[in-house]
């Protein structure tokens, strides 16, 4: 069943509502010039994590996920990701309960105890895929005012976006373009690295490893002389912008690159101010580039 009248349930997750409500601003700010009506639910909870949670209790986590997809199910609408790890969970649950029979009758068993039930008549998209399928990319230009002109920006995808493929079904896992779509019709360059696909290392159990993940990216944005790197996903966010302090004490090595979540750039790109997209609440600042703007 198709959303009605471009109402989409968004759904905001952990991270972005309680640790970087910038994100959820430069969404607020730019989905109305692009004709999208955001539905807020309270009832919404954790999706829940797709990684550590899942690996405790992967039977309550689905049942948790099932939830959550049942109160869009109840209006009619598709749920609106705008987190990679909250994209995992959700759709990757809806793709089990379809394949899985017995999986459903029993997750449905415990959801009957609150009143609810999942059908898997809605779907699940993350936004940027949504932007290019549903909207479409042309309609995401003709909102642009001021083209980010002779910026040079290095795409980081992260690991949920795209994996597993069967399920995301967003682009090529080995070598995906829809970012580099949506950077260059912003005016800006998408500048080729070497590590455009890595795992940022977030959820990697070993933290000499973890860090190591992490400097090897910037090591490839440095190299190919980004101004900025453009990613999708708060929690990638998390361990570049903050990391970056993290390794100057563990590794010793200085990186000093804006990380800018793609939709406040989308927000400059649509007139909206430094300010107005949160881009001063970014431990690494954005001052250095904005004279290029």
């Amino acid at each position: 069943m198709p959303a009605v009248n471009n109402r989409y349930a968004f759904f905001w997750g952990c991270m972005i509502q309680g640790k970087y409500p910038q994100f959820e601003a430069a969404l607020r700010k730019t989905m109305p010039n692009l004709g999208v009506k955001i539905v807020d639910f309270e009832e919404f909870s954790c999706c829940p994590d797709p990684i550590f949670f899942k690996a405790t209790d992967k039977r309550l986590w689905a049942v948790i996920a099932a939830r959550n997809l049942a109160i869009a199910e109840e209006q009619g609408l598709d749920i609106i990701t705008a987190c990679s790890g909250c994209t995992a969970t959700l759709k990757e649950v809806h793709h089990m309960m379809q394949e899985d029979p017995q999986l459903k009758k029993e997750v449905n068993q415990e959801l009957s105890k609150i009143g609810r039930k999942f059908e898997g008549t809605q779907e699940v998209k993350h936004i940027i895929p949504f932007l290019r399928d549903d909207i479409g990319i042309e309609k995401v230009k003709a909102s642009i005012v001021k083209p980010l002109k002779d910026l040079n920006v290095g795409v980081h995808y992260g690991c949920h976006l795209l994996r597993p493929s069967k399920v995301m079904k967003v682009d090529d896992a080995d070598c995906p373009q829809i970012m580099e779509n949506f950077i260059s019709i912003l005016g800006a360059k998408p500048v080729p690295h070497k590590e455009n696909i890595l795992c940022c290392g977030k959820s990697c159990m070993e933290e000499d490893i973890r860090a190591h993940m992490t400097s090897d990216v910037l090591e490839s944005l440095e190299e190919s002389k980004v101004d900025c790197m453009g990613l999708i996903c708060p929690s990638c966010f998390d361990e570049f912008d903050v990391g970056q302090i993290t390794l100057r004490r563990k590794l010793s090595k200085e990186f000093n690159l804006p990380i800018i979540f793609y939709f406040q750039l989308l927000g400059l790109a649509q007139g909206f101010s430094p300010e107005e997209m949160g881009l001063s609440l970014h431990k690494i600042k954005f001052d250095p580039i904005l004279q290029k703007l």
